[in-house]
């Protein structure tokens, strides 16, 4: 049974949508970016009906600022206090839970991995973590090199060569040499650890609860990330042994396909379990 309630975030309103199951593990789906609690093309809604279909409660909810919820989008770094309150919800609604997995995409993980323990959650699921300082993810074709780590550029340029009308568009002056040699450089250079990642790393390394990680490989936001995960700042979080993570063979950030859907609703399922 799906039913549709509100509940109380400081001064706020949040609203939420919980999938009945009679199972003693629940899931909450934490939204990323300003996605909706349905999700893109009610994807998050469709996942929340087949968790809750094999039996775990599921808790969706539109964090302030988003959607049916009062308040201003304060975005994701100022999401802890939506995190507990949903947490709580989700206990509330659910009383028959004793355990509680978090599922987020995005910066959705990303704040799940910052501020999901002290909400009370009990293990993690981050999708395609968001790694990147600015919140502006629109950038064109044109401007995407500018917020891309040094290996995802290698990649990108790799494949371009790999094709022949790349290679076409480069011999006919189709290709603007100033962008390309600043491309080139980025790919070169060293990718630093500060603001965000650094609290990401730190984070990781210190959790001290199950969490799986999830990475699209292909998809610009994971290779981000997996730039920052192979690295030496974080071989602590790499060392730590409540951390697993696993790797789909797909470009798309949102796990669109049929069999990326598959892919990510197994993964979830075995999280809780």
């Amino acid at each position: 049974m799906r039913q549709h309630f509100t509940f109380a975030c400081a001064d706020e309103t949040l609203a939420a949508t919980l999938d009945s199951a009679t199972g003693t593990t629940g899931l909450l789906i934490v939204s990323g970016g300003n996605e909706i609690r349905s999700g893109a093309h009610a994807g998050m809604a469709a996942l929340a009906a087949e968790i809750a279909a094999a039996g775990h409660p599921v808790l969706r909810y539109d964090r302030r600022g988003i959607g049916d919820s009062t308040g201003d989008n304060a975005g994701f770094e100022s999401s802890a206090d939506d995190i507990a309150a949903a947490a709580a919800a989700s206990r509330a609604h659910a009383p028959q839970l004793t355990r509680l997995v978090a599922f987020g995409n995005c910066d959705a993980a990303s704040a799940l991995a910052l501020f999901g323990p002290a909400a009370g959650v009990d293990a993690l699921i981050l999708a395609n973590m968001w790694t990147i300082e600015t919140e502006d993810d629109g950038a064109d074709e044109a401007q995407s090199a500018s917020t891309m780590t040094a290996s995802a550029i290698r990649s990108r340029y790799l494949a371009k060569l790999k094709d022949p009308r790349e290679l076409w568009r480069l011999a006919s002056g189709g290709v603007n040499i100033g962008k390309l040699l600043r491309g080139l450089r980025q790919a070169a250079a060293k990718t630093e650890v500060t603001g965000l990642v650094a609290r990401l790393g730190e984070a990781l390394a210190t959790l001290d609860r199950p969490a799986t990680l999830l990475v699209a490989e292909h998809d610009r936001t994971a290779m981000w990330f997996l730039e920052h995960w192979t690295s030496d700042a974080f071989a602590p979080a790499r060392a730590n042994p409540q951390l697993s993570l696993h790797r789909l063979d797909s470009g798309s950030h949102s796990f669109a396909s049929a069999s990326d859907k598959a892919w990510l609703r197994e993964r979830i399922l075995a999280a809780l379990q």
